[in-house]
């Protein structure tokens, strides 16, 4: 075939794909899901637009035409671009919005679409800067909502179908219980359809995104939004929810430090709700934003293996039930300045799942205890459809039968090998590779530890750190009772706090931080505190508080 034959042949599928999605004869089911679909996967370009201040007032670079070309080079199809308006509108009647600010988000919307990406923008944090006002302020809310969608419907309404606007943000409204929310919402959407369909050009049959309330997957929420869909019959709808996993894990709080059945039956009883309201009803569905709610206050909040495990599970199964998801980034994961990924290994788990799916393990931590005989260490693999293929550390291929064996999904290190690792000082020796026959590969760290040790220590309840020699292991949780074995400190339906919100450690400081949250809800007199270790160990602590005065004693 020549290349011409080839260019009007790749004109003319494009053409009918088009058609396909936005003739008014085509059933709403095929043309919106194969939109959907095609997006798969998406990244967010949280913190910078969307900031309360400037473009780089919450620490993230300007953006730039690279920074796009660099994920739509990484493999992602799609971008959202959360936006927050309020800072940059003028008052009543007119609420003009700043047109320097529109140009500029025109020119990511721009960069986007030249970089070939599928591009959402919305209404972003205005959702509880002055949205949720709304209960109380009705008519002055719906205003500056419908003039805020006029002039972004007006600029953007001559742009490619690639583009698509969100109505508004994770929505809640102040003072009124949840049926009276939905009938708000209902109303924002509804008024948000009719404003962009009467804008004229290609928003006549612009993809719109419709959230459910708190963008939510209560069943509920969902139900609300399909009769909303339903109401107004169109057929270039799409539903949006976000997800950030079983709370106790998502935060580690009450000794949720593991991936395990209760957060596996959380995203499966989520997505399974949202595809039989949505999905299976012609209704396709974007997981707008996805993540660790413990990642606001640290990546690693939530250990890393069991991180990689609830990343693989989550964007696994969301493509299993066709739903196209958009990984929540405020600059934690992909460096803007650097182009490089903080975590290789999440990004390889995530561009994985978009195929099949990859193998984890029990753990990642294999923990050699100074002093100790070494054994043979047995790990359960989670092959996930998958075969072992090899183990390497380095360049270096380990050999099967001598350094490590393969009995069904059982992986067991040998005794020796392991030995030849744990010369010199305490802490990380080795990371092995573990390869299998699809999917990302799967990092065992090696780590020679002793028991921690922790020292006396006073303080204030606005300042107090425990000098700690953490000797190779790592922080898990911590447990908080009085003396008479009751719950201290905040949230005290658990002993086991909240990771990164009531203590923190820091291996590079030798410390681990009480924080002011922690004290807060601390009584006067003594707290008898557990910290317990990934490899097992468990260092008792006691604290005295007095007023503002703080004094811990090393059991």
């Amino acid at each position: 075939m020549t290349k011409r034959r080839k260019s009007l042949l790749s004109l003319m599928m494009a053409l009918a794909l088009m058609l396909s999605l936005f003739s008014p004869a085509a059933s709403a089911a095929p043309s919106m899901q194969a939109y959907v679909s095609a997006m798969q996967p998406g990244w967010n370009l949280g913190n910078s637009l969307d900031a309360t201040g400037s473009e780089t007032s919450w620490g993230n670079p300007e953006i730039t035409p690279s920074l796009i070309q660099q994920i739509s080079a990484q493999g992602f199809k799609s971008i959202r671009i959360p936006i927050t308006w309020s800072h940059r509108m003028g008052g009543a009647p007119d609420y003009t919005i700043d047109p320097a600010f529109m140009d500029r988000v025109q020119q990511v919307v721009d960069w986007s679409l030249d970089a070939g990406l599928y591009v959402m923008i919305n209404i972003h944090h205005d959702s509880w800067q002055w949205i949720n006002a709304m209960p109380a302020k009705h008519d002055e809310v719906l205003a500056r909502f419908n003039a805020a969608w006029t002039q972004i419907a007006d600029r953007f309404k001559n742009h490619s179908s690639k583009l698509m606007f969100e109505s508004v943000n994770e929505p809640v409204f102040e003072g009124v219980d949840d049926a009276a929310q939905m009938a708000l919402l209902d109303e924002l959407n509804t008024s948000f359809f009719r404003i962009v369909r009467a804008s004229g050009g290609k928003n006549a049959v612009r993809p719109l995104v419709l959230p459910t309330l708190w963008t939510n997957s209560g069943q509920e929420y969902l139900n609300s939004v399909a009769t909303t869909v339903s109401n107004l019959n169109d057929p270039n709808l799409i539903a949006t929810v976000h997800y950030y996993g079983y709370w106790p894990f998502s935060v580690n709080i009450a000794g949720e430090t593991r991936f395990d059945d209760s957060s596996i039956n959380d995203i499966v009883t989520s997505f399974d709700r949202i595809h039989h309201t949505f999905v299976a009803n012609g209704i396709p569905v974007i997981l707008g934003e996805y993540g660790l709610l413990g990642f606001d206050k640290n990546t690693g909040t939530i250990e890393h293996g069991e991180m990689l495990k609830y990343f693989e599970y989550l964007t696994q199964y969301a493509r299993s039930k066709n739903i196209t998801h958009m990984l929540w980034d405020n600059g934690q994961h992909f460096n803007r300045n650097t182009f490089q990924w903080n975590d290789p290994e999440l990004y390889n788990v995530i561009m994985a799942s978009l195929t099949g799916r990859s193998s984890t393990a029990s753990t990642d931590l294999i923990f050699l205890k100074q002093g100790a005989g070494v054994t043979d260490a047995a790990i359960d693999l989670n092959l996930n459809g998958n075969r072992f293929v090899s183990l390497k550390n380095g360049n270096t291929t380990l050999k099967s039968g001598r350094d490590y064996k393969i009995n069904g999904n059982v992986l067991t290190i040998k005794a020796n090998y392991l030995s030849k690792l744990i010369s010199g000082g305490l802490g990380e020796k080795a990371v092995l590779s573990a390869q299998f026959s699809a999917g990302a590969n799967w990092s065992f760290h090696v780590l020679h530890y002793n028991t921690p040790k922790l020292e006396n220590a006073s303080g204030t309840t606005g300042s107090f750190v425990i000098p700690t020699a953490f000797n190779g292991d790592r922080l898990a949780t911590m447990e908080a009772v009085y003396a008479d074995g009751s719950n201290a400190g905040p949230q005290n339906w658990t002993p086991f706090k909240e990771f990164g919100y009531a203590f923190a450690p820091s291996y590079s400081e030798n410390q681990i931080t009480l924080t002011p949250n922690f004290f807060k809800e601390v009584n006067d007199g003594v707290v008898n505190l557990k910290f317990h270790f990934w490899s097992g160990a468990v260092v008792n602590y006691t604290i005295t508080k007095n007023g503002a005065g703080v004094s811990g004693t090393a059991s």
